[in-house]
């Protein structure tokens, strides 16, 4: 088994929508790592976009496979942003943690709504009927539970949001 230094990778967890994937990209530009979005990885594993993987396979068929894929990941000095979901996860999440260090970006509800638009093309992770609102009151106590820092990033620049994580990196 690869042993990897906790502070090689850092892991960013949120809801969709809060930025993972742009705020990543950013951020391994200025620390010199490179990148990895774990929805990329599952949709190349398995040949189609998350919202046909949930519709086929159904919730907990995608549940399962971003778990696999997670924490199956062997990367350093990566920026990993992570799908929404990958909380429920109880491995990946054991497994992340093992790797790096987990940023949690925090957003309001009222924010994630706004840029999300809609969640079935989006592929976000929903039971039956559930509303974003009730994902996201499920979903913001594991995210503080994994978190080894929470970025609140209402209305915050990119750029600040980066160099504030960038700035507390070393001290994680």
């Amino acid at each position: 088994m690869l042993t990897l230094d906790k502070k090689e990778n850092l892991v960013l967890i949120g809801m969709p929508g809060a930025g993972k994937s742009t705020v990543g990209v950013v951020l391994a530009k200025k620390l010199g790592f490179s990148f990895l979005d774990s929805d990329l990885v599952i949709q190349e594993r398995e040949g189609k976009v998350l919202h046909e993987i949930i519709s086929e396979k159904g919730l907990d068929g995608f549940l399962q496979v971003e778990e696999e894929v997670n924490a199956s990941l062997l990367v350093s000095r990566c920026v990993i942003a992570t799908g929404g979901s990958v909380i429920y996860g109880e491995k990946a999440m054991k497994h992340l943690k093992d790797i790096g260090k987990i940023v949690y970006l925090q957003l309001p509800c009222e924010e994630i709504a706004e840029r999300l638009g809609d969640l079935n093309q989006r592929g976000v992770a929903l039971k039956e009927g559930q509303s974003l609102e009730a994902l996201y009151e499920e979903r913001i106590p594991l995210y503080e539970k994994y978190a080894d820092m929470t970025i609140a990033c209402k209305q915050k620049m990119l750029r600040e949001i980066v160099e504030e994580i960038a700035r507390n990196f070393a001290d994680l």
